[in-house]
């Protein structure tokens, strides 16, 4: 297992293979990734711990909290954005193997 900083907290990637990825995203309270879409990776998120605020769309957006247990699918082109509003957020992705395939539309670090 690798682990990427992030401004927002870190990724714990555990799986790594020319067909697929599989990675723990932790969001501290109060952050949230960039507002994105991906060209080709098409990923599936389930929630393990705290209530993620996922935002889809590209405006106005459609907010969705999701409890432990509780998955989405976002398939590429898909604009969305994981935000960790109420506390600190641990949920498991697999996706696609393009793991840099990251088109920020806004960003609160400037990235």
């Amino acid at each position: 297992m690798r682990i990427v900083d992030k401004p927002w907290g870190h990724e714990e990637i555990w799986a790594e293979a020319s067909r697929y990825a599989g990675k723990f995203l932790i969001i501290r309270k109060g952050l949230r990734l960039s507002r994105q879409y991906h060209r080709h990776k098409e990923e599936s998120i389930c929630v393990l711990e705290g209530t993620l605020s996922l935002e889809i769309g590209p405006g106005p957006d459609q907010v969705v909290d999701l409890s432990p247990g509780q998955s989405w699918h976002i398939a590429p082109g898909t604009v969305h954005r994981f935000c960790a509003p109420h506390g600190d957020v641990r949920l498991v992705e697999v996706s696609t193997p393009e793991l840099d395939d990251v088109v920020r539309l806004q960003d609160d670090f400037a990235r």
